[in-house]
């Protein structure tokens, strides 16, 4: 009988051991993400959240300035712009830049900050789907918002921090689209663009329509030195990849003397794959040391 036992005992004392094996386990350390500066915006009516990532170098006891990068929905690139940043840095593969990621408060609110025309029947679906009320929905604030950004953002990252007058602009989706309207519209005030799966599908591509024409029509461009590095997925969202193409192949053909252009279709990524893959590359590229 003792025998008989055994086995048995052996199997709870097993479990009694499980249990307090798995209720040993540690719970997740909760990692908080904090913005380094939030600022008004008397333009948008609203706050911005600014995360800044230096160079490895940075130092205020010198009179070194840096050429800034803006990423646009900063505070969900953060991790990936210091993770890039640090392995690039490690081997000096790029320039010493200032990183600024900007974030919208509210985020939903990036919709209207980026969106490059007003198309009321998008926003009316916008507000079906989220279940909002009529009018809560707003697009095409993008001029209002290239205004903040020349006006109080960018001065204010200026005033603070040892920056020059080397501007750049990386966004993704709609901050894509914003992305790609600025280096039509914002006449040479930056001259480096990561523009990442763009939106250029929006308001019947009236943006695209705008390069298209801007490309044709005219041989030359009076904007200092530009680097422009576009990219899409191959299996990015509907409408994405033939309006990114099409906007990449005619400045393509322009093929002006100060715009140094690469563009690229990564396969196998997706449209949110394809936002941290593209940062990466985007730095790599912009600011390549060689």
């Amino acid at each position: 009988m003792k025998e008989c036992l055994k086995p048995i005992s052996a199997t709870i004392l097993l479990l009694i051991f499980s249990t307090v094996a798995f209720g040993q386990k540690l719970e997740p350390k909760k990692r908080i993400i904090e913005p380094d500066h939030t600022i008004y915006s008397k333009i948008r009516e609203k706050d911005y959240q600014l995360y800044i990532s230096f160079p490895k170098d940075y130092s205020t006891k010198n009179t070194i300035s840096y050429p800034v990068l803006y990423v646009l929905d900063g505070k969900y690139s953060i991790n990936t712009i210091i993770g890039t940043r640090t392995s690039l840095d490690a081997v000096n593969e790029i320039e010493d830049v200032i990183i600024v990621g900007i974030s919208a408060s509210p985020y939903a609110s990036r919709y209207d900050d980026y969106t490059t025309s007003v198309d009321t029947s998008k926003d009316e679906q916008m507000e079906e789907k989220h279940g909002l009320s009529k009018g809560r929905v707003k697009s095409g604030g993008a001029a209002k918002f290239l205004q903040s950004l020349k006006t109080e953002i960018i001065p204010f990252v200026d005033k603070n921090y040892k920056t020059n007058s080397d501007r750049g602009i990386f966004g993704h989706s709609y901050a894509g689209l914003f992305t790609a309207y600025c280096l039509v519209n914002s006449d040479g005030y930056f001259t480096r663009f990561g523009i990442s799966s763009p939106s250029l599908w929006w308001d019947n591509e009236k943006l695209l329509k705008q390069a298209v024409t801007q490309f044709s029509n005219n041989e030359t461009w009076n904007l200092p030195h530009t680097k422009v590095f576009i990219s899409a997925g191959e299996d990015d969202n509907k409408g994405i990849l033939p309006t990114m193409v099409k906007y990449s192949k005619y400045l393509e053909r322009s093929d002006y003397n100060n715009i140094d252009l690469k563009w690229q279709i990564f396969d196998d990524e997706s449209h949110m794959s394809m936002w941290h893959v593209s940062i990466s590359k985007s730095i790599q590229i912009l600011y390549d040391q060689n």
